[in-house]
């Protein structure tokens, strides 16, 4: 399953023949690594070499390491939260402007939402009218920007899981679990211009009930690209 390792890649071919084994399933969940010992002979690594590894592949949740008798790397199942971490990361170092950000929404999310229209089933469009009617009680009850936006990332969430893409999902679950630092900074907060972004979902959602492609991906093109418009030109 593995082999020696070349002396100028060890560290990253360690993890990389592991993650490997893991996603191509040679390793299934729940499986055992082999001990250290025998992992460090077949690798041809140091002992440290081999644990600094083995501690990036359980931060990225492909292993647990459990202490104790009977303990050991235990294979984890991959998970979305898997496939999106670099992402993640790259979002949460806040080094990424944000109208590359707002560039690769519209592209991705016009895409979605055209889909969604296309695919879309009763159960789905049922989930988003349920969604839109948080948000409309969230402005009615002046709860705040903050509740609103929560009821937007389940609105975007929703239309990506009714492409039957899980690719676009998990895309998804990566922006929306680090979108807040822009919206906090960014997002007029102002109470009209929430509701005007609600009547964007609303109208959002009649063109993707109607099945009209094109219709919906326009319109959510438009919707955000008009998102903070004004602060992103002079940033």
């Amino acid at each position: 399953m593995f082999k020696e390792i070349k002396p100028n890649k060890i560290f990253q071919d360690v993890v990389e023949q592991i993650e490997d084994a893991i996603v191509g399933g040679d390793l299934e969940v729940g499986d055992k690594l082999p001990p250290e010992r025998e992992l460090k002979e077949t690798f041809s690594v140091s002992r440290g070499t081999l644990r600094e590894a083995l501690r990036v592949l359980e931060e990225k949740n492909l292993i647990d390491i459990q202490l104790g008798a009977g303990g050991g790397a235990i294979v984890q199942e991959v998970t979305p939260n898997v496939g999106t971490d670099s992402l993640s990361l790259l979002l949460r170092s806040q080094d990424i402007p944000l109208a590359s950000l707002k560039e690769v929404r519209m592209d991705m999310e016009a895409s979605i939402t055209r889909l969604a229209a296309e695919r879309g089933g009763p159960e789905g469009l049922d989930r988003l009218q349920n969604i839109l009617k948080r948000a409309k009680e969230s402005l009615d009850n002046h709860s705040g920007w903050r509740v609103y936006v929560r009821a937007d990332a389940e609105f975007h969430m929703e239309l990506a899981r009714m492409t039957g893409n899980p690719v676009y999902e998990y895309i998804q679950t990566a922006i929306h679990e680090n979108i807040n630092r822009y919206y906090a900074e960014f997002l007029e907060h102002d109470e009209s211009v929430l509701c005007d972004h609600y009547k964007d979902l609303c109208d959002i959602v009649k063109a993707v009930a109607a099945g009209d492609e094109k219709r919906a991906s326009d319109m959510m093109q438009q919707h955000l690209g008009r998102m903070g418009q004004g602060t992103i030109k002079n940033r």
